[in-house]
């Protein structure tokens, strides 16, 4: 099973590069932005605490988020491979997910990076904004704050990564294709 953390800033183009991997690969796309968002949107209790978390910007608790991810995994462990997208976001859910994995006999394959600039990040997240009516899109304070979070707690993901060889890191500006060669030419290598 490939096994593919995708990883990079809030509006690096994850999850429209999961799109392109997906139809190339057959992975299961585990997105937590995804699964938080249907959650918040369900009006339960938990949907609104997660509500006020997410609408400022900061992060749901690790507890939360690992219980989300190991159920889609053990629910479908006959796919391919996973991409793993908002997901680790810290040190302590990255050696969650290898203990997780490891007790089902499986490993991250590659964390593989989407480098993009801070200053294309605000514009992409913008305008992302507009289409998708995200209201924690449309807030330059709030996405100032998610790139800060980004920063402080989850870019030191990279190093743990690093320290096992599973690290790379894939330029994230230019055209879909143009960045979606290089994820291609990342994940074929490690195939």
């Amino acid at each position: 099973m490939f096994n593919l953390v995708i990883f990079g800033p809030p509006g690096s183009g994850k999850g429209t590069q999961s799109e392109n991997i997906i139809a190339k690969y057959g992975f299961k796309h585990l997105s937590t932005g995804d699964l938080l968002r249907a959650e918040k949107n369900s009006g339960s209790e938990l949907g609104k605490k997660i509500k006020d978390i997410i609408d400022a910007g900061n992060l749901v608790p690790n507890e939360l988020v690992q219980e989300m991810v190991k159920n889609n995994v053990v629910k479908n462990r006959d796919a391919k491979g996973f991409i793993f997208d908002g997901f680790p976001r810290t040190t302590d859910q990255a050696a969650w997910l290898d203990q997780m994995l490891s007790e089902i006999g499986e490993s991250v394959t590659m964390m593989l990076a989407l480098d993009v600039n801070d200053d294309e990040l605000r514009v992409r997240i913008m305008e992302r904004g507009k289409v998708s009516g995200r209201a924690d899109d449309q807030n330059i304070d709030i996405v100032n704050n998610r790139i800060a979070v980004y920063k402080q707690q989850t870019q030191p993901v990279i190093d743990f990564y690093a320290k096992q060889n599973k690290y790379v890191s894939v330029e994230g500006v230019g055209t879909l294709d143009e960045v979606f060669g290089r994820i291609s030419k990342a994940i074929d290598s490690a195939l």
